[in-house]
């Protein structure tokens, strides 16, 4: 009985300060006021409370019992449609399990996305965290105070889901290689991002094994203005073909190849990657993000409850999927 009144006793905001090794104030405003404080502060206090259970709200009997209603779900850009259907998955797995569902937009900025997950850890069971921007020192500290799963970031010690876009990539290098194109770009994107690291040395790889010349153009955003404001560039080196991180960068260059008077494919051959419909309809590598955004969430429950290995890695795979940008070379080699 003794042990029984033990565990269901409430653990006070005085034992949380003096294991912090703070007063009763700054643990007050680490929980309504974090902005105030330093992020070093911020991290100890939710993690010495996570471990003693506390928590000042409702969230304080779901820290006991492993048990919440509330997940979050944070992106670094909700306007990219690759975020939408995960967003949807995500929210109808967590319905069938009982949670409802906190979304955070980042805006590609590492820093908000600590914030958000500051703010809410104190409101959420657990956080998927969709192709983050943090540095990897900062999300195994948040992991720390939250359970996480990683879509679209491989970090050892945190439950990752894993789009490998390496098959998918290395179909459309020889795809155009069929075709007879001699000199491709990749136009790469976010430079935090893991998805384009990923991809790049996908295609770089697989134009060394066909013997193709590849260059590499950054567009630093993976936005339609970005595919607009790069084709310049892109079309200087004098490629025939190019394959860009993903399809929202694709139609930007479609789009501004049209405004040079370039015609996809039969002027220029361009190859995208998720598989967003627009037009032109686009040669893309797929993107299983649906399955992505449903096995998070189950992975994401069974690590609140502890019944599953912090180092569960899930890949799921891709492929080409040929539509109307990509043709023979007008070039002659």
């Amino acid at each position: 009985m003794e042990s029984q009144n033990k565990k269901s006793r409430r653990v006070t905001i005085q034992e949380v300060a003096r294991e912090s090794g703070v007063d009763r104030s700054t643990v007050s405003r680490v929980f309504n006021q974090p902005h105030l404080l330093r992020k070093e502060t911020v991290f100890n206090v939710k993690s010495v409370a996570r471990q003693l259970g506390y928590s000042p709200n409702s969230a304080a009997r779901a820290l006991r019992t492993g048990r919440n209603e509330n997940i979050a779900l944070i992106v670094p850009d909700l306007t990219n449609p690759f975020m939408p259907p995960i967003a949807l998955a995500v929210q109808k797995e967590a319905a069938k399990l009982g949670y409802c569902v906190f979304i955070g937009n980042a805006d590609e900025d590492p820093s908000h996305e600590e914030d958000l997950l500051l703010r809410f850890s104190d409101q959420v069971s657990g956080a998927v965290l969709v192709s983050p921007r943090s540095d990897q020192s900062t999300i195994e500290r948040l992991a720390e105070i939250i359970p996480l799963v990683l879509i679209n970031r491989d970090i050892l010690g945190i439950p990752r889901v894993l789009i490998d876009s390496g098959q998918g990539m290395a179909e459309a290098v020889k795809h155009l290689s069929t075709l007879g194109h001699k000199h491709i770009v990749y136009v790469s994107g976010p430079a935090q991002s893991w998805s384009n690291e990923q991809r790049q040395m996908s295609v770089e790889e697989a134009t060394k094994a066909l013997k193709i010349e590849l260059t590499v153009v950054s567009a630093k955003t993976a936005s339609f203005s970005s595919g607009v404001n790069v084709v310049d560039e892109l079309l200087a080196v004098g490629a025939s073909a190019c394959i860009a991180f993903d399809d929202v960068l694709a139609q930007g260059i479609c789009q501004g190849l049209e405004g040079r008077h370039v015609t996809v494919p039969r002027d220029f051959s361009v190859i995208g990657c998720d598989d967003i419909l627009g037009f032109p309809q686009l040669t893309t590598v797929t993107s299983p993000s649906l399955s992505a955004g449903r096995k998070s969430v189950e992975m994401l429950a069974c690590s609140i409850l502890s019944d599953l290995s912090s180092n569960t890695r899930l890949v799921l795979d891709t492929n080409l999927l040929l539509r109307n940008s990509s043709g023979p070379p007008k070039i002659k080699y």
